[in-house]
């Protein structure tokens, strides 16, 4: 049978399409391009009643085929990527549950996005198949909702304005999380705790959690920044105290791995931060100091076993659950960056989305990362690559025409 790319029976398979994110990628692709459009696309996941539930609940005139595959089956993933020219995966953990899929997307030259936030994950994939991915075609991309687009746009989007307005780059970036509502899913969440579960066990995927270059390139994991931050600062610069945001644990690998594989278009010695905005005064101490010291004892529940089942598990919400409807359209985020110019000068840049980050928003990022990958033309080959290495100005177009983004210079 030939399956290249240009003759599968599918542009792109949404794989989990009955968990939580993936019904709402569902539900997107429904409304903005019904199957019978331009776009082919089918759902897939384990259970056959699950996903028939999904089409009827969305009452779906025109319904997707509905495919069935079992992540811990290498001849069942080889069978999906064999199919369509893009896969969509919204199970995770990862590391449970990813490996298999990507393996097959690699060597079956199918293009791949996710949700993931597992840096210790995608670097075993990367060190595995990024041979295989160059050599078949296949355009492997992590990291394609709230972590990590805004973040990686972002900071792309400034660099591109300090170039065209002043001539020259930004050698640091600051992303400060101003105000957010709308709080992670329990699939990001999972992925954390299975992230410091393997940490704990072995030494090396520690060191992969804190190491700020770890997702570079073999010879190129090195650079002027260090860890990020673990305590309550005030940044002189934003007037603000500031405290650890949980999610810079993979941006700032992100960011710094798109700057390695754009050739260094930031610069060698750039630097980036992300951090959560308190503001200033007592009562930003006073929020930032809650922060920092919750963070700090989920982390502790979480290292010891009898603390994650009684406490941890009981309180964060489950794979597949989430906030309703009403919820998620009154989510939002709102993000400034703050960049230095080589002269000192400062120029500053807001990102903002219009849904809550972790479930509204991340599934229409990760949609339209989906479709970019599957319908435009984009200068990469294969391989393992960040979202704006892989996609950059078809994807920055799509995010802000369709998926609810802005970008935009603060004066």
């Amino acid at each position: 049978m030939d399956v290249s790319p240009e003759k599968r029976e599918f542009d792109l398979i949404v794989w989990g399409a009955s968990g939580f994110t993936g019904r709402l990628v569902v539900e997107y692709l429904l409304a903005n391009y019904s199957p019978g459009s331009s776009l082919r696309w089918a759902i897939a996941g384990r259970d056959r009643n699950k996903l028939e539930k999904v089409l009827h609940d969305r009452a779906a005139v025109n319904p997707p085929p509905i495919l069935i595959g079992d992540s811990n089956d290498a001849g069942s993933m080889q069978q999906l990527a064999r199919s369509t020219r893009v896969m969509l995966t919204t199970v995770g953990p990862y590391a449970k549950y990813g490996t298999l899929l990507v393996a097959a997307c690699a060597e079956n030259g199918t293009h791949y996005c996710d949700l993931c936030g597992e840096p210790q994950w995608m670097r075993q994939m990367i060190d595995r198949y990024q041979q295989t991915a160059r050599q078949q075609g296949a355009r492997i991309v992590h990291s394609c909702g709230f972590d990590s687009i805004p973040s990686d746009f972002g900071v792309w989007f400034l660099q591109q304005h300090a170039l065209e307005q002043h001539g020259q780059l930004c050698q640091e970036i600051k992303l400060l999380v101003k105000a957010m509502k709308g709080g992670a899913s329990g699939g990001t969440i999972a992925s954390s705790m299975t992230a410091m579960e393997e940490a704990r066990r072995d030494r090396s995927i520690a060191r992969i959690l804190v190491d700020p270059y770890s997702l570079n390139p073999e010879g190129q994991r090195h650079g002027p920044d260090s860890r990020d931050q673990t305590s309550m600062v005030f940044d002189q610069t934003a007037r603000t105290w500031t405290a650890p945001f949980i999610m810079a644990m993979i941006n700032t690998k992100i960011v710094r791995r798109s700057n390695a594989l754009l050739d260094y278009a930031y610069g060698r010695d750039f630097k980036y931060s992300e951090v959560v905005m308190t503001g200033p005064g007592i009562a930003g101490w006073i929020k930032a100091s809650s922060i920092t010291a919750g963070l700090g004892a989920f982390m502790l529940a979480n290292a010891n076993k009898v603390t994650r089942s009684l406490i941890v598990e009981r309180l964060v919400p489950k794979p597949g659950e989430g906030p309703d409807r009403e919820q998620r359209e009154n989510g939002f985020f709102n993000l400034q960056l703050i960049g230095k110019l080589g002269n000192g000068d400062l120029i500053r840049a807001r990102v903002t989305g219009d849904r809550d980050p972790g479930y509204g928003s991340t599934s229409k990022m990760l949609s339209e990362s989906a479709v970019c990958l599957a319908q435009d033309d984009l200068s990469v080959d294969g391989g393992f690559w960040t979202p704006v290495s892989a996609m950059s100005e078809p994807l920055m177009q799509r995010l802000t025409r369709n998926a609810g983004l802005t970008f935009s210079i603060l004066e």
